[in-house]
């Protein structure tokens, strides 16, 4: 028990950061199916971007506070200017992923399941990168 606890201490902020990950794609798929489930209908193509929309700001949203709090414990007072900085970074890692996916499912003909997987990845790896050394940077 005691090496699970130092492994913890020593890799504690990418434990937290892939607990939070986690917990902000259970909020992403609630939100969405939420949505789709009661309000918004995807058959309509319209309604089923809102409901995309929808669950990625909730997203977010969620992940902004509980990388603040749980992963990073930033105490930076100009909250809105580090929220502002932190929903940039995920438009620009959005962005990434719609680029990878188009070049890989449409342009290289890949299969979009393992594309996908592929792209998580990235845009994981680029997400702890842009809020670790520009949002919440010490």
């Amino acid at each position: 028990m005691e090496k699970l606890i130092s492994l913890y201490k020593r890799y504690k902020e990418i434990v937290n950061y892939l607990i939070v990950g986690g917990l902000t794609t259970v909020v992403s798929l609630g939100v969405y199916y939420g949505c789709v489930l009661t309000i918004l209908d995807p058959e309509v193509a319209v309604q089923l971007q809102a409901a995309n929309i929808i669950s990625w700001i909730a997203a977010v949203t969620f992940a902004y506070f509980t990388n603040r709090k749980f992963v990073f414990e930033s105490k930076n007072e100009n909250k809105l200017k580090e929220a502002a900085a932190f929903y940039g970074s995920r438009v620009t890692t959005l962005l990434v992923d719609m680029g990878c996916m188009f070049l890989m499912v449409t342009l290289f003909g890949w299969n979009d399941k393992i594309a996908k997987l592929i792209v998580q990845v990235i845009v994981t790896v680029a997400n702890y990168v842009l809020s670790k050394f520009i949002v919440f940077r010490k």
